[in-house]
């Protein structure tokens, strides 16, 4: 199958994004920064595209324009090991964005995050209807999620 690469559109921060992202995750660089020519229709000189990796999976930021923005409809979840993991990513995913509810935050340039520990998509297929109820009442009560909560939730306390 050929690779998917998300595609970032942004008005001029492409770069500024790319280098925040890699800063943020492990294991990640940018690899090619291309920029507008002659043609336009931005003025030459002017980033045009940023790729860069996030521990193996490749994006592009576009420096496209104003016309469009990001808004909720798409979201990257990050798969946390543990509470430590979602601590960290909420933290720094979230600085100067916006945080918002059931592990959902923006970023500061309107990317939205799921910042969700592993744990979570246990719970809610728990066999036990009402540990999984239990656990999703609480996940929808939360802005950053806690694993600990989550747990003392499905089993009840």
């Amino acid at each position: 199958m050929p690779r998917i690469t998300p595609n970032l559109w942004f008005d001029t921060q492409g770069k500024e994004a790319a280098e925040f992202y890699v800063s943020v995750f492990p294991n990640s660089k940018i690899t090619n920064v291309s920029y507008y020519g002659e043609a336009g229709p931005r003025p030459a000189g002017t980033v045009l595209t940023v790729d860069f990796v996030l521990d193996g999976q490749p994006y592009t930021a576009i420096n496209g324009g104003p016309e469009f923005t990001f808004d909720e409809a798409v979201s990257f979840l990050i798969d946390c090991a543990d509470q430590e993991e979602v601590d960290y990513y909420w933290s720094r995913l979230s600085e100067g964005g916006q945080e918002g509810p059931c592990g959902w935050l923006k970023d500061k340039y309107g990317l939205s995050w799921q910042v969700v520990p592993a744990v979570l998509e246990e719970l809610l297929k728990d066999p036990d209807a009402q540990r999984a109820q239990r656990a999703m009442k609480a996940m929808l009560g939360m802005g950053k999620l806690d694993v600990a909560a989550l747990r003392a939730a499905a089993d009840g306390a």
